[in-house]
């Protein structure tokens, strides 16, 4: 489907099972509790794509993501009985924390099931807000009907991270903060992994503006909604750094709402995502977490589509390990030439090291680290092979580095990122 066709059956959302009605009476049940994130104009970001781009900073709740909106607007929906017996969701990610911080606020128990290899940190951080966690399986699939199992057993509510009116509803709630505060934004774009955020925020911002562009962003990896809207076979699996989306079957509501009220579903790369969230620092100064970052990805890889347009883009969530967001950092300052490293062939000869040294030391390169070879190496027994790893001002001064080494006659080869 090219980029001119729109996916949208309908022009207003009614006669679906959440309401612009719904979205209004979550924000007012849920006011006071969540945190009203604001939503900033970046003028650095509005120069890079070409348009003007509004950011709503979710990652600034106190669980450092927007799932809190429809966990919240789900507990607070549940009788009395039901929140006394408690609730139960399978979730290791910020489902877990936000549905785990609002029970222990509202004083009603929560269990979680994570699947067992489950990062111990994310174990902590959900127990530390006070719910029960139960490791089960080795598989999301495994945990899931675990906790359903318990949902019978013990006569607990679940809540599905998506799937379901209320959170649908709760999530809802972030468009309508959005187009209260920037009423001229005419494009919303936002991160799709079960579809509940976008369902939500596409029948509030329709409620409000019904020739407002929708669009949803799905990584290259797990593109679950884009194949069932597109009509296509889709394969998901792989590492992607948009954990939080990484959504292998979409909900069964959602996946209705987001063919009928969305204009499209674009897909996005790993390296744009790293990209995105290495902006999101340099630029900004804040942490978004893969997925929270699939929106600006979205803007970099499709520039052309979105030139002119006053965009919404939603930050979803900053929950990224500190160590996983160094690697992003400095594969993003490699790729643009402020990083590198070098393979540089020498004769095993005294002084050597000396000359190369001075030569990066007339470039103004800054040598980082050192690494000599002489055993596993193709070249003659009398050469070695040295990796330098160096820190240059941008990719021009790098040439001009490399050309100042092959000119004094040292064969020099870059090694790249893939």
């Amino acid at each position: 489907m090219d980029h001119g066709t729109s996916l949208r059956k309908v022009d207003t959302p009614a006669a679906m099972p959440v309401s612009i009605a719904d979205v209004r009476a979550a924000h007012a049940r849920i006011s006071g509790a969540i945190v009203r994130t604001p939503t900033l104009r970046s003028q650095t970001l509005s120069a890079i794509i070409g348009a003007e781009v509004w950011l709503k900073f979710e990652n600034l709740q106190f669980t450092a993501a927007y799932k809190e909106r429809g966990a919240l607007n789900r507990l607070l929906s549940l009788s009395e009985e039901a929140r006394s017996r408690g609730v139960i969701a399978a979730s290791a990610g910020n489902h877990a924390q936000g549905l785990a911080y609002h029970g222990a606020r509202l004083g009603v128990p929560v269990t979680i099931v994570m699947p067992k290899p489950t990062p111990m940190i994310k174990v902590m951080q959900t127990e530390g807000h006070g719910a029960t966690v139960v490791l089960h399986g080795e598989k999301f699939e495994e945990a899931y009907n675990h906790a359903r199992e318990l949902e019978a057993e013990q006569g607990l509510t679940f809540v599905h991270p998506f799937d379901e009116p209320d959170i649908i509803a709760g999530q809802g709630t972030v468009a309508l903060e959005m187009l209260e505060d920037v009423p001229g934004l005419d494009t919303l774009v936002v991160p799709i992994g079960g579809g509940g955020l976008l369902s939500g925020m596409g029948i509030a911002a329709r409620g409000i503006n019904p020739d407002i562009s929708l669009i949803g962003v799905q990584a290259e990896l797990y593109p679950s909604m884009y194949g069932y809207v597109k009509h296509v076979d889709v394969s998901c699996d792989g590492d992607t750094l948009a954990e939080g989306i990484a959504v292998k079957e979409p909900g069964q509501m959602t996946r209705q709402l987001v063919e009928a009220l969305v204009d499209d579903v674009l897909l996005v790369s790993e390296r744009d995502l790293e990209r995105a969230v290495s902006l999101m620092v340099q630029i900004e100064k804040t942490v978004v977490e893969g997925a929270g970052a699939a929106g600006l990805a979205a803007l970099l890889a499709h520039k052309d589509r979105f030139a002119g347009r006053k965009i919404g883009l939603v930050l979803t969530g900053g929950n990224m390990d500190t160590r996983l967001l160094a690697n992003v950092l400095l594969r993003d300052l490699a790729r643009s030439g402020r990083l590198a490293r070098l393979r540089i062939q020498l004769q095993d000869r005294p002084g050597m090291l000396y000359n190369v040294s001075r030569i990066f030391n007339d470039q103004a390169a800054n040598i980082l680290e050192l690494s000599h070879q002489r055993i596993f190496t193709n070249l003659p027994a009398k050469g070695l092979s040295l990796d330098v790893e160096c820190e240059t001002r941008d990719a021009a001064h790098l040439d001009r580095l490399i050309a100042a080494l092959r000119e004094a006659g040292y064969p020099v080869t870059r090694i790249e990122l893939e």
